[in-house]
This record gives C-alpha cells, structure tokens and sequence, in this order.
C-alpha cells in the first residue's frame, strides 16, 4: 500500500514522486503555484527541476541538446533530439510546414549522430552507419537544427506527437560522452547536484511565459537541489534495480517489450508477478500462451505495437490511418486530452469536434455523415473517429456499440483510448479497430517511465489494411524505458482492484456531501465520475468483475471553495494520472488557462479538480478528503 504524503509550498517544483530521477510529473502543491505556473511568475518558474516528459524538457535532455547544438549548431542554431530518422524527418515536415503557415518561411537541418564509447563519435549519411562499431554499445540520435526563433513552431513537435528522445536515452548518450572539460561524463559516475531549470512550453497548455532558452547549467541564477540519483552512480542504479527493483537486466530490452505485448494481448496463461529478475516471466521464449483475455480470442503479441509515449500512440494510429485510408477530415468525440484534437487538426485534412460527446451528439454525427455521404457516395464521409473511454477530465463514456454501428455503414476507422478505463475494468476492443493507450499511466502506476501502446483488432474489417501499412513500424521505444514499464506492469491487474476499490469510496463519500444528493448549500456541485457520469454507456463495455478506475473530477459551486479543497488536500499535487499514490490537479487551470472560456462552453470549468486515486489506505484517503472538504465548505 502507498503511504499518504503531506505536501506543503516546501515541495515547489520538485520531481513527483519524490527522489525520482526520471520522474514524469512536478509537484504544484496550491492553486496559487499552478496559476503561477501558467503566467509564468519567477517564483514558480526558478523552483521547477522536473516536469511532464512532453512539457518541459529532462534536465538531461537539456544538457544532451545544449551540446548539440555547440557541437553541430550554425548561427546560434537550436535543436530537437530524435530517436530516429523517420522521426527526424517527420519534426522537418512539421516545422518548415507550421512555419510556412505562420508567415515565417525557415530551414531544418538534419544531423545523425552516432555515439560510441571509447571511440570519437561520428557524423555520418542518414544511409550510412559505421561500420566498425556495435550498435548495442553505441547510441545513435537524429539531431533537427533550426534558427532560434522558430524554436516555438518545433516544440509543438515534441509536446503533440511525444516522438522525442526520452530522458533515459539522453542520459545514456552523455554517459558515452565526455563532459565538455575533456573528462569522463558525470552521467557515467556520480552526478552532479540538479540545477533548477526553467523551460519554456511553447504552448498555452502547461506553459511558462519566460525566455525560451533556457539558462546553461553554470547558470548563477539557478539554485541545486539534490536527489537520490545525485548519491548513486549509474553503474550503483543498474545494479540496484536489476538486484531489488527486479527489472530484467539492460541488455533485455527485446525480451521486455516481448512481455508487455503480450500482457497487453491479454494472451499469458501465466503472469507471475513473483517472478525473479531473471524469468521465467512473461517474454520468455517457452511461457504458456492461450487465447486472449481482451474480448477478441484470435490477437496475438503481433498484434500490438509499443511507443515511447501514449501520445505517440495516438499520433501513429493517425498517421496510419492516413496511409490507409482515403483522406477526408477525422471526428474527435467527446472533449479529450488536449493534444489529442491537436494531432487530428494539425495533421491531415482536419477534423470535426463533437466536445460534449454526449448521445445528442451522436445523432448530430450521424446527420453529418448521412450530408457527407449523399455528396461523395463513393468516398467515406469520414477517415476516423477518436474518442476516450471514459473521457478526461469529465469521465463521460460515449455509446460505443452506436460509434461501431456508425463505423461500419459508413466505413470509416474507430479509434478508442482507453487509458482512462484500462483493460482490466472495460472491453472496448472487440468494438474498435484500433485501441491506443498511454502506459505510462495506471499501467506503470510508478510515475518514471513513459510508454503507449496501439492495439490492431484483429477482427476489425480493416485489420488487413491496417496490418499491411505496420511492415513500416519505427520501434523508437528505448529498451530502458521498456524494461522499467515491463517491471511497473508485472502487478498491474492487482493494483487496478484496489484503486477502483478506494475511488469508488471517496466518490460516494464526496457525493454523499455535494448538490447532487440534495446537500443545502453544498461546496461540491458534481463528483464526474464514470458510475455516475453517462453510467449506462459505461456499463455496456464494463467487464463482469471491473471497476470505474481510479479517476474522477469535482466542481464546485465556488472558486473560493474549488481553491480551499485543493490547497487543503493532503496528497501530492501535479500533472499527469493514474499513478500508485493520489494525485490531484486543478485540470483546466494546467491544460487551458488561455481558453477557459472555450472549456467551459464543454462543461470544463474553471475551478475543476482531477483527482487520480492511488494505493493509500482507505480509511487515511477518506480522512484526507474529509478535511479538504471542510476547508471547501468552510470558505464558500
């Protein structure tokens, strides 16, 4: 069981969880941080040393960039760090074509860059790879360089699609490195102390409104904090997390992505999650596999395909299908995670917004496409609809048997993300053709890896298709990455019970207390959460023995109390969901703080809390919500 954590204004901008070197969230602790955050106030700003992968840059990657751009760099060049070519190239396309629309025509430069140890490392041809070294004890990154001022065009790059190298890569390219004075790489011995740096999102959401270069690491202005992966050297964190933390050793990357295709294939007999460090476990060669557990008996481990992100994910499953399908606008349905309507309107023909995703809205998409199909009866109406399920913030779950029936008559591809529900809990993919999700959620639970996965059905009537444009698939996953997700995984099921168990408990607690159950004169307007939000579509995908996961939100009938419960909330508080420990945001503040008005045309208030249950205790959880509760009651 996770422990309650007490936060306080003493936790500013620290990693979430705490003493975590690859942490993916940032602590956030009161309404008036976050707010901060938004504008950008020094305050916040110089406290920040972690932050969401795709928001703020790892400090890392910072450091791994900076040389780059000395390295490699013309005029006062800047950079973004690619995995690989085909990533490369797509960062190209985007900027020089963003750029072009914005009135500022510019240039991309490519560089690819392999990294050996012992040896100088090498520029070389994107068609040309050294010879005389081996790929697994080199490291090889595709450098995008681009004038200064068109740096904001290309983070929306790296914030939208979540391709970018990750913080786990860029620490094992400075290890192959020697530091800047000539000697050995502090990557590769102890680190130095980790400098609070600023970095600008170049985007309204999750933004900062300060200077986009950030400062270099000798920095006066930067302040040190110091964590635990200051003290242990990278040779002492490898070995306590193959001995202790029972990851599978570093050069098993394929044999753990092995093991989480299948567990996302639902296909393991077996999945012991007492297994040793070695195996036998999941992606061994002889484990028992039998029929998938996900709805649809015939998919197999081929039939899934790992990303770096979840947001990546959802970018690939588009592209696809781009590539397969006749080009005609998508539908995103229902009001999703911002970047997700990003992808659909910034690549390809556009798309249609249905942001209540409501079953009114159904019958207005059904309206549209009978209009679109009686103009062009020979060209779907449609490339593919995107919807949650449950959607995010508003936990609103959309009646996917309609979409299904939607889907055929008119011939397009349905796309559902199931992050927020998870496969324990729902069965969504015998409706869909595609099912894209973000591992780095619930699915780790620990908060310091990043992945996502894209599940073909196999059952689909364009699987065929779809199957045939994967021969292309650019595995950008790091194995490191990899290996800490397979490790986070292995007690996924178990942990899924016990977060629903909790959530469905401060749920009915806070909605025992809110307008909703006839309070007079309630803090709490509405507990948003799948039992209770659009319950009946929920219930057709819900599985016999599942939950409602381990999400909600709550409105409030003030800002004064929606401020009052937050900062009173005795729980760690940042971006990101779905992690072991609870964890709370004031959503629409962090995602849209520059079009609160536009959120709230979809019932995405202003002064809306996320709420994403963990581990802790039952009893202490309710006692914890029970006094910020108070605070909201009191200051309303």
């Amino acid at each position: 069981m996770a422990a309650a954590v007490a936060v306080g204004s003493e936790t500013l901008g620290l990693a979430v969880p705490p003493f975590t070197q690859h942490a993916i969230s940032v602590s956030l602790p009161t309404w008036r941080d976050n707010v901060g955050y938004e504008e950008g106030e020094k305050r916040v700003v110089d406290s920040m040393v972690s932050g969401y992968p795709r928001f703020f840059m790892h400090l890392s990657i910072q450091k791994l960039a900076s040389m780059c751009e000395q390295k490699f760099g013309i005029n006062g060049e800047r950079c973004l760090l690619c995995p690989s070519k085909k990533v490369a190239d797509h960062c190209r396309t985007f900027i020089l074509d963003r750029a072009a629309l914005a009135g500022t025509p510019t240039h991309v430069r490519l560089v690819q860059y392999f990294i050996c140890p012992d040896e100088p490392s090498t520029t070389a041809p994107p068609t040309q790879q050294p010879s005389s070294v081996s790929p697994a004890r080199c490291a090889e990154l595709h450098i995008a360089l681009f004038p200064a001022e068109i740096f904001p065009i290309a983070k929306q790059f790296w914030q939208h699609t979540g391709l970018g190298v990750s913080s786990r890569l860029a620490e094992h390219c400075l290890s192959l490195l020697p530091s800047q004075d000539g000697s050995q790489s502090p990557s590769s011995t102890s680190p130095s102390p980790t400098p609070r740096l600023p970095f600008k999102a170049h985007n309204k959401h999750y933004s900062v409104k300060h200077s986009p270069r950030s400062p270099s690491l000798g920095d006066s202005r930067s302040t040190v904090s110091t964590t635990l992966s200051d003290v242990l050297s990278k040779d002492q964190s490898t070995y306590l997390e193959e001995r202790y933390g029972r990851n599978l050793p570093l050069s098993a990357g394929a044999f753990a992505k092995r093991a989480l295709r299948r567990r996302i294939a639902g296909v393991l007999v077996r999945d012991n999650v007492d297994d040793g460090p070695q195996g036998p476990c999941a992606g061994a060669q002889d484990v028992e596999i039998g029929p998938s557990s996900r709805g649809v008996q015939d998919i197999t481990e081929d039939d899934v395909f790992l990303y770096p992100t979840g947001m990546s994910a959802i970018w690939n499953a588009h592209q696809l299908v781009l590539r397969a399908r006749p080009s005609a606008k998508s539908v995103c349905f229902g009001f999703p995670y911002t970047d997700t309507l990003k992808i659909l309107e910034k690549w390809g023909p556009g798309a249609h917004f249905f942001g209540h995703g409501l079953d009114s809205d159904i019958d207005t998409l059904e309206n549209l496409l009978a209009e679109e199909f009686s103009q062009k009866p020979l060209h779907p109406p449609v490339l593919a609809l995107f919807t949650e399920f449950p959607s995010n913030p508003l936990l609103r779950s959309a009646d996917i048997p309609r979409l299904r029936a939607l889907a055929d008559k008119y011939d397009f591809v349905l796309v559902i993300d199931e992050t927020i529900g998870n496969f324990v809990n729902v069965e969504v993919l015998p409706h869909a053709d595609i099912v894209v999700s973000s591992l780095s959620k619930v699915f780790s639970g620990d908060a310091n890896a990043m992945g996502g996965s894209l599940v073909l059905n196999p059952k689909g009537r364009h699987y065929a298709t779809l199957k045939s444009h994967m021969t292309t698939y650019d595995d950008t996953y790091f194995d490191e990455d990899a290996l800490f997700m397979e490790r986070n995984s292995r007690n996924f099921a178990q942990r899924i019970r016990t977060i629903d168990e909790n959530t469905e408990a401060v749920c009915t607690f806070l909605r025992s207390r809110s307008a909703a159950e006839g309070v007079l004169s309630p803090a709490i307007k509405e507990v948003w959460y799948p039992k209770y939000t659009t319950p009946t579509n929920y219930l057709r995908c819900k599985l016999p023995d599942g939950g409602y996961g381990g999400l909600f939100s709550l409105t409030f009938t003030s800002l004064a109390a929606s401020q009052a419960f937050f900062d009173a909330l005795p729980y760690l508080k940042g971006p990101s969901l779905g992690t072991n420990f609870t964890l709370a945001c004031p959503y629409t503040i962090l995602a849209h703080y520059t079009e609160l008005g536009w959120a709230a045309q979809y019932g995405v208030e202003e002064g809306l809390v996320r709420i994403s249950v963990g581990l802790e205790d039952k009893e202490t959880l309710l006692r914890g919500f029970n006094a910020a509760l108070k605070a909201a009651e009191a200051a309303k």
